[in-house]
């Protein structure tokens, strides 16, 4: 069965960095697109980023252009955010997304369990 399991996540001052990980198991996963999303209690989940199956075409929600980068490293089956200059509102729960190079949710075949980021002003 496929799995993906976010880590990295945590308590962060405004302007520091985190970088998120996405280890994926069960599948080929240089075959997949990779995206990540964020959601906040009472909100849906929206697009953070994407990129295609070898992480040369990637694309970004214009809240984090210049400030999130997106990669992959398929020989050890992980997808990557590096989160720089972070705001407080980016605090959100990440997940990262399997199966589609798409901005919305519902394209995406496969799910993380998330992981918690906070921003502190």
């Amino acid at each position: 069965q496929v799995q993906l399991v976010e880590s990295g996540g945590g308590l962060v001052q405004a302007g520091g960095s985190l970088r998120l990980s996405c280890e994926a198991s069960g599948w080929t996963f240089s075959n997949y697109a990779m995206g990540w999303f964020r959601q906040v209690p009472g909100k849906e989940r929206t697009f953070v980023a994407g990129m295609n199956w070898s992480g040369e075409s990637v694309y970004y929600a214009d809240s984090v252009t210049g400030r999130f980068t997106i990669s992959r490293d398929n020989t050890k089956n992980t997808a990557y955010l590096q989160m720089d200059s972070l705001k407080p509102e980016d605090t959100a729960v990440y997940f990262c997304g399997g199966g589609a190079w798409s901005r919305r949710p519902g394209d995406y075949a496969y799910w993380g369990q998330g992981t918690q980021v906070t921003v502190s002003s």
